[in-house]
């Protein structure tokens, strides 16, 4: 199995955090390649894409206030951004499940993106944002507000509170506002905000992500195929099976399928050998 290979198994395999750094990554390597020998092309794209802050230009493309957070000003800002979100989906994750980690996640930046727009309107600095940075704090603040108390290990520091980490963020944001990228930390900040509403509302009964998941489930469904319509049946086999007849075992492949998802499932895909992988490919393209 080649390294391409490898990939697309982990994106079928992993779940929706990695999917959201395979988006990440997958369309910012290529800006990045297009600002240093495509300019123009780079420029006419960030242009369609990136989030602006001038209402005539924004009123224009409304799809830029999802699309701005897949974008990255350069190698460095994705990388710090994909392992934030990779660390704070997981503490996410641990309460909440996947539909509500990815409703959070759109929904945060959408709001992100609305505040840096509307706070432009008195700062007039007519800038762009791009970066994930307002949907990552959503997720962030929303698990600092469900479980305060939980305890994360720092390398060279040792156990901190989850709100420790939290409120160190909101300061370094709130501080650096009137020094520099104020657009940037404001949409911080208004992230962190929506990921504070969304727990408060949440505990009181009121899911803002499942919007997100009922359009998500419409869309899959519209686009899966459909299965044959069966012939219908016009005659029956009236013959009875003994009562005691045991049930007929799975096949030897589907066992093999099914101990190498538990194993996905228990210790992730990279636990998986070499054999392994190559026979969960096969058996996914065959099917």
């Amino acid at each position: 199995m080649n390294v391409i290979d490898d990939l697309k198994m982990q994106y079928r395999t992993g779940g929706i955090t990695q999917r959201l750094i395979f988006w990440n990554v997958g369309i910012a390597l290529p800006f990045f390649v297009l600002r240093s020998f495509a300019p123009d092309a780079f420029q006419f794209l960030l242009g369609w894409l990136s989030l602006s802050s001038v209402a005539s230009e924004f009123a224009v493309k409304p799809w830029t206030f999802i699309t701005y957070a897949f974008l990255h000003a350069d190698f460095w800002h994705l990388l710090f951004n994909m392992i934030v979100l990779n660390f704070t989906s997981r503490l996410f994750l641990t309460y909440f499940t996947q539909k509500q980690f990815f409703g959070l996640y759109l929904l945060g930046g959408i709001f992100a993106g609305v505040v840096f727009v509307l706070t432009d309107l008195f700062f007039q600095n007519n800038t762009i944002l791009v970066g994930a940075s307002g949907a990552i704090m959503a997720v962030l603040i929303a698990s600092a507000t469900y479980s305060p108390l939980s305890e994360i290990r720092l390398l060279l520091i040792g156990n901190v509170k989850l709100w420790h980490i939290a409120l160190v963020l909101l300061v370094l944001d709130l501080i650096q506002v009137p020094i520099s990228n104020t657009g940037g930390h404001l949409a911080h900040l208004g992230g962190a905000l929506f990921g504070f509403l969304y727990i408060r509302l949440l505990q009181n009964g009121t899911d803002l992500s499942k919007p997100v998941s009922k359009i998500i489930d419409y869309f899959v469904t519209l686009f899966r195929p459909r299965k044959a319509t069966p012939f219908k049946k016009v005659h029956k086999n009236v013959t009875q099976q003994p009562k005691n007849q045991p049930k007929p075992q799975k096949d030897f492949t589907q066992q093999q399928i099914d101990e190498i998802l538990d194993k996905i499932s228990k210790s992730g895909y990279d636990s998986l050998t070499k054999e392994e992988k190559e026979f969960l490919f096969k058996v996914g393209k065959e099917q």
